[in-house]
């Protein structure tokens, strides 16, 4: 059997004798999402890279704490998380200019629409939208949105109650929306 078919337990315990070409396997099961998971948080290709491979690096020499207790994949995706929103506030602290805003091509509506078809939106203004959250707000919403993480595990994550992580997600949703409707509204206005 090649390793390529093996299971991710028979993997990772191959990983844990240091076998290399188990690690790269496993690596290749996993890096995209991961990737992909930390470009949300840090907003930079090369800086979620770097977070990606540290990530990977933390999990293979910490592989002995992997309990079992949740799949490989999220007790990798909590590590990534975790390390992206450490880069990111670390950024953020180091940044001496503001972030630009993203411009991005105003489509033509429908003239005459009186309410906001929410269905219609497309994912870019959905995103261009929780660009301009606060920062706790954008992560909160991507750890519970996107990331899929309930209240609980985005308390721990975020080092909040979970009762203010619930509050903060339902503020941001809120914020979300009158972004999103402003947004709307000033197209119709220049249409009209």
């Amino acid at each position: 059997m090649t390793l390529t078919n093996r299971d991710i337990k028979e993997l990772l315990l191959m990983c844990k004798q240091g076998n290399q070409t188990a690690q790269l396997e496993v690596y290749n099961r996993y890096y995209k999402a991961m990737y992909n998971t930390s470009l949300r948080i840090v907003k930079d290709e090369a800086e979620a890279q770097d977070v990606m491979q540290e990530s990977f690096l933390n999990a293979f020499t910490k592989l002995d704490s992997f309990k079992g207790d949740a799949t490989f994949g999220s007790w990798l995706k909590r590590i990534v998380v975790n390390k992206s929103l450490n880069s990111y506030q670390k950024n953020k602290r180091i940044e001496q200019t503001p972030i630009e805003d993203h411009l991005y091509k105003i489509e033509d509506y429908n003239q005459g629409v009186a309410e906001i078809d929410y269905y219609s939106l497309h994912v870019r203004d959905v995103m261009h939208a929780m660009d301009k959250l606060k920062d706790n707000y954008k992560q909160s919403l991507s750890l519970h949105l996107i990331e899929g993480y309930d209240y609980e595990e985005m308390s721990e994550i975020m080092n909040v109650s979970y009762a203010n992580c619930r509050t903060m997600v339902s503020r941001a949703k809120d914020s979300l929306r009158n972004i999103i409707q402003d947004n709307e509204e000033g197209r119709y206005r220049t249409i009209i």
